[in-house]
C-alpha cells in the first residue's frame, strides 16, 4: 500500500519514516508515549519499543550536544561575571591619589550635596 502502514495478516508493519517521526515526537518534542500512540493509532507498547531502540542507538548524538551546551553555559557565566564587575566598578565614585597615609579622596561631583 502507498500509505505509511502495510498490512500483513494480523501484524502491521510501519515504514522507517513513520517510526522515526513517531519517535521524534516523544524524544525531541517531549510528548508522552501514550499520547503519541493514541494520536497516530498504534499500540503504546510498539512505540515504547521504538523509543527504547532509538535511545540505545543514538546516545552519542545526545552526548555530543551536551558538552557544547555546557561550554556555552560556562562562557556565558564568565561573561556575566565580567560585565557585573564592570558595572560595579562604574557605580563606585571616582577616587584620587591620597594626600597622606591611608587617605582616599572622593571627587567633589561624587559627594552628596548638603543643603
Amino acid at each position: 500500500m502507498a500509505t505509511t502502514e502495510v498490512f500483513m495478516s494480523s501484524n502491521k508493519q510501519y515504514t522507517d519514516e513513520f517510526r522515526s517521526e513517531a519517535v521524534k515526537q516523544v524524544i525531541e518534542r517531549g510528548f508522552t508515549v501514550v499520547d503519541v500512540a493514541s494520536r497516530i493509532g498504534i499500540p503504546k507498547h510498539t512505540l515504547y519499543g521504538w523509543v527504547q531502540a532509538a535511545r540505545k542507538t543514538a546516545p552519542a548524538s545526545g552526548a555530543a550536544a551536551a558538552p557544547s551546551d555546557s561550554a556555552e553555559i560556562r562562557r556565558l557565566k564568565a561573561e556575566l561575571r565580567r560585565v557585573t564587575e564592570e558595572r560595579d566598578i562604574l557605580k563606585k565614585p571616582p577616587r584620587t591619589l591620597p594626600r597622606g597615609k591611608g587617605e582616599v579622596r572622593v571627587h567633589a561631583r561624587a559627594r552628596p550635596r548638603v543643603p
